[in-house]
């Protein structure tokens, strides 16, 4: 029986973590590294990403990896597998993290946020990162675990993915009710979407030792305005948002063999909003 500290073990495992320079990929490549594992940064922003992961690589003493590559382009991730495999020779675990991050616009301006007005460009580029490249990516290194006999994917959902926004959060005091800004709809169709993804894969993959879950946080604190942390902490039991790091024993609990009889599952981290 192995104890616990081989459970989270993975020591000499490459994960690649889509969106790896971002504010929680960088998170996801420091769980995983301070349990001995080799994140890969994957991101457009190449530059970050070699920076971040040589950071990581430092500080855990692991050979961590920084590579650019555009995941809504089915040639580039082929290419980034192929890379991958040349320079370490193996791929263990796959985080699908990329996403657009929908900004909220200045007081005053149209607010392009709304579905009415929503733009159908935006729509397509919002699902073509977070929905599309997840499949790309878990087509192409999913059938590379499943050739190898293991492997590991964690999607990266939300709580939003569970229940819908709360609009009454983005609210603006003086603003017309049909001006006021709101969650994009493609965040909850994306993310509700991984969590399909997810079981789908499990299933499919599951003869071949590819374990596939998901990850639902919450709001995740990161120096948002205090009104509206103030209306998200009255949503959640806890009575705040997660920290930076509070996610790290989770992501490190479904990437090792600490879940190894878990697949299949959206795992949600929210501080008991989806309760209420």
């Amino acid at each position: 029986m192995k104890t616990a500290a081989e459970l989270f073990d993975l020591t000499g495992r490459v994960a690649v973590i889509t969106g790896g320079a971002g504010l929680l990929g960088v998170r996801h490549g420091e769980a995983l590294a301070s349990a001995g594992g080799t994140p890969v940064l994957v991101d457009l922003r190449e530059d970050a990403a070699v920076q971040r992961a040589a950071e990581i690589g430092g500080k855990h003493r692991v050979p961590a990896a920084g590579m650019a590559a555009d995941v809504t382009r089915p040639d580039r991730v082929d290419a980034l597998l192929a890379a991958i495999l040349q320079r370490f020779g193996r791929v263990d675990i796959l985080i699908n993290n990329a996403a657009n991050n929908p900004k909220q616009e200045a007081p005053g301006e149209v607010e392009f946020s709304r579905l009415e007005s929503f733009p159908l460009q935006q729509w397509e580029a919002d699902i073509a990162v977070g929905l599309t490249g997840a499949f790309l990516c878990s087509r192409a290194f999913g059938a590379e675990m499943a050739r190898r006999g293991r492997g590991v994917i964690l999607n990266i959902a939300s709580d939003l993915g569970v229940i819908a926004p709360d609009q009454r959060l983005y609210r603006r005091d003086g603003v017309a009710d049909d001006r006021q800004p709101v969650k994009p709809v493609t965040y909850s169709v994306v993310k509700t979407g991984l969590i399909g993804l997810t079981r789908y894969l499990a299933t499919y993959w599951a003869e071949k030792g590819v374990r596939v879950n998901a990850l639902s946080p919450g709001g995740v604190y990161n120096g948002q305005p205090e009104d509206f942390v103030r209306r998200l902490s009255a949503l959640i039991p806890m009575g705040r948002m997660a920290g930076i790091d509070e996610l790290q024993g989770a992501i490190l609990f479904l990437c090792s063999d600490a879940s190894s009889y878990m697949t299949g599952t959206n795992v949600v981290v929210d501080g008991g909003r989806t309760c209420w």
